[in-house]
């Protein structure tokens, strides 16, 4: 995801890290190369004049030739602009009424059948009993494809035949209050084209069963044309916020990175894989870290936390707090890595490790042992505390592990790249993540 823009915005940041004294001509250059780099990345004109504006109204005043840090003052101030023009605060997803109704809409193609299979076994996941609804009674095998995909994840469907898809929508409602279905996920139809009929029959549903959320789902591939066939979606029917599909392999980005200024509805959810799993909330904040190389800590841990026990997950975000992550908790977690699935998914959330291009599963699994056999060359004291391995220390190390000093230097860099990421984080963040995992602070 960005990965193109990633690159560029690195090499940028890069640069201007590299100088001592940032001028004001310093800065209007490095701006200018991070606009083409937006507008290549399409991204809409309007959202990158703005986004430059709002940035050097940012810095004004800042006296960057004055700062130790000029850099990353600037960084920072990009960081809180993408965040801002991805959406801000996470989106809200609140369930309170029960049944709570969704109503996926988009154009044939986009990946809604599969999008409300994803939503479905994801709400499960968070304790809740959702019910998927098949509305697509235009195209061929729609139904039977909702069926497949709600057995395969074990969650009911809900169909008719001979009767319009707001009828359908209705008696579904009605099926879930029946039968302790908190949450309905209508699949409607699409078509090819916007046109004024799909339109009507959406506005009819909407009217028949007020839906607590209508989500556009967007296929990411298509760039510009999605954000505006969201406005036309939104105009017409009303949304309120998107779900952007194929963001794994959407090099640019331009249109997630757009949208929310465009339409006013920001990105709830993504879809990061064709696998039922690869799903997940989109959070401004940890997009903006991911594509400014900063990894994307929280997410990782939450991902962690599906594979291990909840002592576990509790002992982890203490650690955090405490900041107390030692060499042994590096090599715990990214051994856990191996267990969530793509490893091109998650290397981008690790801090040191983001700018590694992983080509293939196997170049990962033998960077991991050798980080393994060099943790494991180590003493017990070393694990705990990376500081005091001078160069004797190293060299033994490397001689134990079957490596060399410079690999045993590049771990250790690593992990401080990931302990800054991990100092860097809000107060309000950590909090956050302990109250997600049942610590009190």
């Amino acid at each position: 995801m960005f990965s193109d823009l990633s690159d560029k915005l690195n090499d940028i940041f890069k640069k201007i890290k590299s100088k001592g004294v940032v001028g004001e001509s310093d800065l209007n250059k490095a701006l200018k190369e991070v606009k083409f780099a937006l507008l290549e990345a399409d991204v809409n004109y309007k959202v990158v004049k703005d986004f430059i504006n709002e940035i050097k109204e940012e810095l004004k005043g800042k006296e960057l030739e004055k700062s130790l840090t000029p850099g990353q003052i600037i960084i920072e101030a990009v960081h809180k602009k993408l965040t801002d023009i991805l959406g801000g605060e996470a989106p809200t997803f609140v369930i309170k009424e029960k049944p709570f109704i969704v109503m996926l809409v988009g154009l044939q193609g986009s990946g809604k059948t599969t999008t409300a299979a994803k939503l479905a076994k994801f709400l499960r996941s968070k304790g809740r009993q959702p019910l998927l609804v098949a509305c697509d009674i235009y195209r061929p095998a729609a139904v039977k494809q909702l069926q497949v995909l709600g057995k395969q994840i074990n969650i009911p469907v809900f169909s008719e035949e001979n009767k319009k898809p707001e009828e359908i929508a209705n008696d579904a409602v009605r099926f879930a209050k029946e039968n302790g279905k908190d949450v309905v996920i209508l699949d409607t139809a699409g078509r090819l084209h916007i046109d004024d009929e799909l339109m009507e029959e959406l506005v009819r549903i909407k009217s028949r069963i007020n839906p607590h959320e209508i989500l556009f789902v967007a296929d990411a591939m298509i760039g510009q044309e999605a954000v505006n066939v969201a406005k036309i979606f939104n105009d017409k029917v009303g949304i309120s916020g998107n779900i952007f599909t194929k963001l794994d392999g959407d090099a640019r980005g331009g249109a997630a990175l757009s949208v929310m200024r465009v339409v006013g509805k920001p990105i709830k959810f993504a879809g990061v894989g064709e696998k039922i799993n690869d799903f997940e909330v989109f959070y401004p904040d940890r997009v903006a870290s991911r594509i400014l190389g900063m990894g994307d800590v929280l997410t990782l841990i939450e991902k962690v936390r599906e594979t291990e026990s909840e002592k576990e997950a509790k002992e982890l975000a203490k650690k955090l707090k405490k900041q107390q992550f030692t060499l042994e908790d590096f090599l715990s977690q990214l051994k856990k890595i191996q267990k969530m699935g793509s490893i091109a998914k998650i290397i981008g959330m690790i801090p040191g490790l983001n700018k590694i291009k992983i080509d293939d599963e196997e170049a990962f699994d033998k960077e991991i042992k050798h980080i393994e056999a060099i943790i494991l060359s180590m003493t017990k004291e070393e694990r705990e505390n990376y500081k005091i391995l001078n160069a004797s220390r190293k060299r033994r190390i490397a001689k134990g592990s079957g490596t060399r000093v410079s690999d045993v230097n590049r771990l250790i860099k690593q992990f401080i790249e990931m302990q800054k990421m991990m100092k860097g984080m809000s107060k309000s963040k950590a909090l956050n993540l302990m109250k997600r995992l049942g610590i009190n602070g």
